[in-house]
């Protein structure tokens, strides 16, 4: 391809913006990166910003473009699958897939961003630290910006400028302000407050390693996820108001009370707890969707900054760097044409990103209320059965969005399709050996059809 003669600015160096770059650097184009945080591998992370990531095939692809996966491969831990604790300490153990090799990778947000602006400037990318968009002129290009540090105020010209900035995105209130933009932001009525589980005194998990590990409470739960340096990065959900709440956890001895009554067998292995609680942040759970994406050929939004969602399908990462890809794709089918690549990229992702928003929604109600409970897994080892006998046709819709990269609208859809069989099937059974085979077969065979997966 023969690069665009204008260099391309990005705006965020989160996690879209280096992929992004060095994707678009690997064509031949210059990028700069203006970040408004200062570099996080010369200073410390603030609290907030270190949650684990779940990183699956989606996100994996990407990585594989870019020529990053095997770097990645000393930070990640495989997870394979979800193990529930009871109030009471028992453990139940959920595969994700039907094998080993599916899996979900447990990886740190600042390990994975360190190692992709490491990768970025070594492709010759120019990242811009302290450096906060306060601003986007959409006629002429210039792009405002404030030094952190000084205060000073420059202006930079830009011919194209993505914004990989968010779900504050500057560049797109800049959108706002637009004749028929539309936008809209939902936030869940739960907060999170991220913890930690300590090593061992040999440096090695407390907990089994290889799981996401849950401690399903109804109305709330916490999870945790492994480190590499045998810690464990744990979240609780909580709704911000009412019993059990992060308005009713005000002292230390409201936290232990509600930990030592909620999760006794997690309060032993967190003898930090309430510092950590008091220290961090309770962060919020948005939904953002707007339209359009893009201002002719001169601006973008991609990642959270044009389709935010909760982290409840662990796939706000996968998505966003499947944005990335899906882009490049454009790019190398249509060249520097960018009204084009833009309008296509849109028209082409938004279906999927609002897709996987509203799936995203509804795992949150899966894994708080539904995953403890003895009918879903059964069920769930019935879509594993139907999986196995046809593999091509009944791929249960965990699967489909995380182990495979069908499209989050075709999942959506076929996992609707999907839930009714399901419901039929099990209706009346208890037991694998006792399902209606040659009835699933005519419901499978009537109402499927088969599914490319790689």
């Amino acid at each position: 391809m023969k690069p665009a003669a204008e260099n391309l600015t990005l705006i965020g160096a989160g996690l879209n913006g280096p992929l992004l770059a060095i994707l678009l650097m690997q064509r031949g184009f210059a990028v700069e990166i203006y970040e408004r945080r200062p570099d996080m591998r010369l200073v410390r992370m603030s609290a907030g910003r270190s949650i684990n990531l779940a990183l699956s095939t989606r996100g994996i692809h990407a990585l594989r473009q870019a020529g990053l996966w095997e770097r990645m491969r000393s930070i990640i831990i495989p997870m394979k699958g979800r193990m529930m604790h009871s109030v009471a300490g028992d453990l139940t153990f959920q595969p994700y897939g039907k094998n080993e090799t599916e899996v979900i990778n447990s990886i740190s947000r600042a390990e994975l961003n360190i190692a992709l602006m490491n990768a970025a400037e070594e492709q010759g990318a120019a990242i811009h630290f302290n450096q906060r968009c306060t601003g986007y002129d959409l006629k002429t290009g210039a792009i405002r910006l404030r030094n952190e540090e000084t205060d000073k105020d420059t202006i930079r010209e830009a011919t194209v400028v993505m914004g990989c900035d968010g779900s504050a995105s500057v560049i797109r209130a800049e959108m706002l302000k637009l004749n028929r933009f539309n936008f809209s932001q939902q936030y869940l009525d739960y907060g999170y407050k991220e913890l930690t589980i300590p090593a061992g005194p040999k440096g090695e998990h407390l907990l089994e390693t290889h799981t996401l590990h849950i401690w399903p409470r109804g109305n709330h739960m916490l999870i945790a996820l492994p480190n590499i340096d045998g810690t464990f990065a744990c979240i609780l959900f909580l709704p911000f108001e009412g019993k059990d709440s992060f308005a009713t956890l005000t002292t230390p001895a409201e936290v232990t009370h509600f930990f030592r009554s909620g999760f006794p067998d997690a309060i032993e292995l967190m003898p930090q707890l309430a510092d950590n609680y008091f220290a961090n942040p309770t962060g919020s759970m948005v939904t953002l969707r707007c339209s359009p994406w893009h201002v002719e050929g001169r601006a973008l939004l991609l990642g959270d900054a044009a389709h935010a969602i909760v982290p409840f399908f662990g796939q706000g990462l996968n998505c966003g760097f499947e944005d990335c890809t899906s882009l490049l794709e454009l790019l190398d089918q249509h060249a520097a044409d960018w009204p084009r690549v833009f309008r296509d990229f849109e028209q082409g992702r938004k279906i999927n990103t609002d897709a996987i928003a509203d799936m995203a929604i509804e795992n949150f109600t899966e894994m708080r209320d539904k995953v403890a409970d003895s009918r879903f897994l059964f069920r769930k080892k019935i879509e594993l059965a139907l999986e196995a006998k046809y593999p091509k046709l009944f791929v249960p819709k965990y699967a489909m969005v995380t182990f495979h990269r069908v499209p989050y609208s075709i999942a959506l859809a076929r996992g609707i399709v999907q839930d009714r069989m399901l419901a039929e099937l099990c209706e009346s059974v208890d037991r694998i050996e006792d399902l209606d085979w040659n009835k699933a077969d005519r419901l499978i065979r009537r109402d499927l059809t088969p599914l490319e997966i790689e």
